[in-house]
């Protein structure tokens, strides 16, 4: 268990401490992290984190939850739709990333589709620009993790039991009423789980930002992430970096943490 949170405790000590190349550190207290209030830089980042994993906690969990309820169903190829579904999320984060980059690229696959459907004045630097840069990793990421949320919202349904649909049929209830009042409540264990995963998922982006953009473009896309990545092995500020990186790791923790509660107390009203 110790060695658990060996990692955590070297980087905290890091984190206030300025390193001096690899041999010489100073003790400064929390000057990192006053710096990392006044850093212009940082802040947009966190609002990035922030943003960014907020559209992407709601968007996935719909999306999951929408294509669950789909192939739930007995539909011919619903085992084979959801391999497809769930491939992505199998694959690496960094050679999707990579395949996107081609497709968002001026010259790529999007906007070579605009152009061929007649639409080719709305061609665009996706990348380039900073205010879709984000915006398209978010695409991305939603591309990939959907997939997850399906599945454990299809572990969710399959967990509930045939009598329950039938009583809802015979009883008369709507399909939306069905949906309202019995399945969403029977489901609030695999909301509790896929949301708190897609939260941490997206709290930690770092792949799809770096190979998309790199942060930029003039920091649009910058996250905690890519900042603890910079600060620690571009610009060699070790202490910053580790202070950066514990700020994302209490962040990750104090909201995993919030949400799981909330969701859990929701779990016991219903």
């Amino acid at each position: 268990m110790l060695f658990h949170f060996l990692p955590i405790g070297v980087g905290g000590y890091f984190a206030f401490t300025d390193w001096k190349g690899l041999a010489h550190a100073s003790w400064v207290g929390l000057r990192n992290f006053r710096e990392i209030a006044n850093d212009a830089t940082a802040r947009g980042a966190l609002w990035h984190t922030l943003e960014l994993t907020g559209c992407f906690v709601v968007i996935v969990n719909a999306i999951g939850l929408a294509l669950a309820l789909a192939l739930n169903r007995a539909v011919k190829t619903r085992h084979l739709l959801r391999v497809l579904f769930f491939a992505p999320v199998a694959l690496s984060p960094l050679a999707i990333a990579f395949i996107w980059q081609w497709i968002f690229d001026y010259t790529g696959g999007l906007n070579l589709v605009l152009d061929n459907v007649g639409l080719g004045s709305l061609r665009h630097a996706w990348l380039g620009d900073p205010s879709t840069a984000l915006w398209a990793i978010l695409v991305v990421m939603v591309w990939q993790y959907s997939g997850l949320a399906m599945v454990l919202y299809l572990a969710g349904l399959q967990g509930i039991s045939e009598d329950v649909y039938e009583a809802t049929v015979v009883d008369g209830a709507s399909a939306w009423l069905r949906l309202r009042r019995v399945v969403l409540p029977l489901l609030a264990p695999a909301v509790t789980v896929s949301a708190t995963m897609t939260l941490i998922i997206g709290l930690r982006v770092f792949d799809q930002v770096l190979a998309l953009t790199q942060g930029g473009p003039v920091d649009a896309s910058e996250t905690l992430a890519t900042q603890v990545y910079k600060q620690t092995f571009f610009l060699g500020e070790f202490g910053y970096g580790a202070a950066v990186a514990l700020v994302l790791t209490a962040l990750i923790a104090v909201l995993a943490l919030t949400q799981l509660t909330l969701l859990r107390a929701n779990e016991q009203r219903l």
